[in-house]
């Protein structure tokens, strides 16, 4: 598998976060060194305190998300001599494949099974949920004493907004911070029929562009849409996809459910126009994946996660060209900054030398390209100090980046530009903060609301969403039923949590 092979992994976490393909995760094309390659030499916050010593190495056990790789044994063979030489540790990576980990990791974490480091996030094993729960360390010592080298190089708004009731929890990935949503194109049929779309950014102005696809290419999905499918709206969700949330420009903080916006209800209307017309498949609301669209090319658009370098990695995931135009601003959310975090266990005996690890993982380039890459001169070679390819034997280690930790330390591939890092830090600092970016809604006193509420949501999110349902007829039934269930005590007690939470921020 080359390189270029490997962004698949990237459309995966982008489409996940979101969802599931790039966000806010990245993958295995994720690869390249911005800083200076000092050829294996760390900073001195990096090594740690015990670099040198004749104690015998601690063994840290590393559970991680991820289909487990042939060669993993052998690269972390190689990764503890590393290790054991630089802080004094030896590591066991145990990976759990992705459509497992959530359930896997809740069994192995309730039962105490030995642990010191673990991969969470916003979309598996849910990172806030189990921070509450009590099973993962609090690590602002840790970060104080052993991190500083993280500290450094994130982003302040990772750490601030990865909190959980005021203290931090696990290590973000230094990544795409922001997300941002845009339109997709088949840059294929954007040719064959010079279709202008420098003027597209909203939905309704997507119309003329599908009218010509579907009276065209009959073959062609003009629209392709799954189940997950959520119109974009200026809002900020207190819980991703429930109907509660506060205006992305909002000055007063109030949570509103947000099927009783004039926003919302324009977007269905005009989803529906969409549907009606035939530019959205009439499965839409009931299939979970338009990968089958995206591999044959049979598609023209569609909506998904960016970041930068997002088109070229799609087009090389796919094998023919897409484009995209932004759908929103791009903006920090919680589930953002949190798409990516590794956490030291409760239950670790040795948290100072797991943070030491990951102090080590995220500011050692020679440490985190083993850990992503593998070992040099078996599964990759080196084109220059920040460029790399991969050798037949990367099949047998193909690791997804974006869970590793600072993609930012990366190799490059050959196809990449050389400020692709810088680039990366420059869209961080154009995100925009959500209004309620490290707030972290507390639902222990409207648990059976909450279920009640879901129960609605199954019965009509997804068909007024993906426009199957008319908004005209669904949407008055479905803001009944969500309040019947429940939702203006959910949301009233998130508001309370709120203001309180707005008190004490500076």
């Amino acid at each position: 598998m080359t390189r270029t092979k490997k962004s698949v992994g990237l459309a995966l976490a982008l489409m996940l976060v979101v969802a599931m393909v790039l966000s806010g995760c990245g993958s295995k094309n994720n690869n390249g060194n911005t800083a200076a390659n000092n050829g294996g030499s760390t900073n001195d916050s990096t090594a740690g305190n015990s670099g040198g010593s004749t104690e015998e190495p601690v063994n840290l056990v590393w559970y991680t998300i991820g289909a487990p790789q042939k060669d993993m044994d052998k690269v972390m063979t190689e990764v503890s001599k590393y290790t054991a030489e630089k802080i004094g540790v030896t590591v066991t990576m145990k990976m759990i494949d992705f459509g497992d980990y959530d359930q896997k990791m809740k069994v192995l974490t309730a039962s105490g099974s030995p642990m010191d480091i673990l991969f969470s996030c916003s979309w598996a094993f849910d990172y806030v949920q189990n921070a509450r729960k009590g099973a993962f360390a609090p690590i602002d010592e840790l970060l104080t004493q052993y991190g500083q080298g993280i500290v450094d190089e994130l982003d302040p708004a990772f750490l601030e907004g990865s909190k959980v009731d005021g203290h931090n929890y696990g290590v973000p990935a230094n990544k795409e911070l922001p997300t941002q949503e845009v339109w997709r194109f088949n840059k294929n049929l954007v040719d064959k029929y010079n279709l202008d779309i420098s003027n597209v950014n909203t939905l309704e102005s997507l119309e003329p562009l599908l009218k010509t696809i579907k009276e065209k290419e009959p073959q062609v999905a003009p629209f392709a849409v799954n189940k997950d499918h959520v119109p974009v709206v200026p809002y900020d969700y207190i819980i991703q996809n429930l109907p509660m949330a506060v205006k992305l420009d909002t000055t007063d903080f109030k949570i509103v459910d947000v099927l009783e916006t004039p926003e919302m209800k324009q977007a269905l209307e005009t989803m529906h126009k969409y549907y009606t017309a035939g530019y959205i498949s009439p499965e839409a609301a009931t299939i979970s994946s338009t990968d089958d669209l995206t591999k044959s090319g049979k598609w023209f658009l569609d909506r998904a996660s960016s970041q930068p370098f997002a088109d070229i990695l799609w087009s090389q995931s796919y094998g023919y060209p897409v484009v995209s135009k932004p759908a929103n601003d791009s903006v920090i959310y919680n589930w953002s900054v949190m798409g990516s975090m590794q956490a030291i266990s409760a239950n670790s005996k040795h948290p100072d030398k797991a943070m030491q690890f990951l102090n080590l993982l995220n500011t050692d380039p020679v440490l985190r390209n083993m850990v992503d890459s593998g070992i040099e001169g078996v599964h990759y070679k080196k084109i220059d100090d920040t460029h790399m390819e991969n050798l037949p034997d990367a099949k047998n280690y193909d690791m997804p980046t974006f869970a590793l930790g600072n993609i930012m330390l990366t190799y490059l591939s050959a196809a990449d530009p050389a400020d692709k890092w810088e680039q990366f830090k420059a869209y961080n600092d154009a995100g925009k903060a959500a209004p309620t970016l490290g707030f972290n809604f507390d639902s222990s006193k409207v648990v059976n609301e909450l279920a009640a509420i879901q129960n609605v949501k199954g019965e009509f999110w997804p068909a007024l969403m993906t426009g199957t349902a008319d908004p005209d007829k669904y949407l008055p039934q479905a803001i009944e039923k969500f309040k019947a269930a429940g939702l203006d005590k959910i949301i009233a007690e998130a508001q309370s949590q709120l203001d309180a939470w707005r008190a004490t921020q500076k």
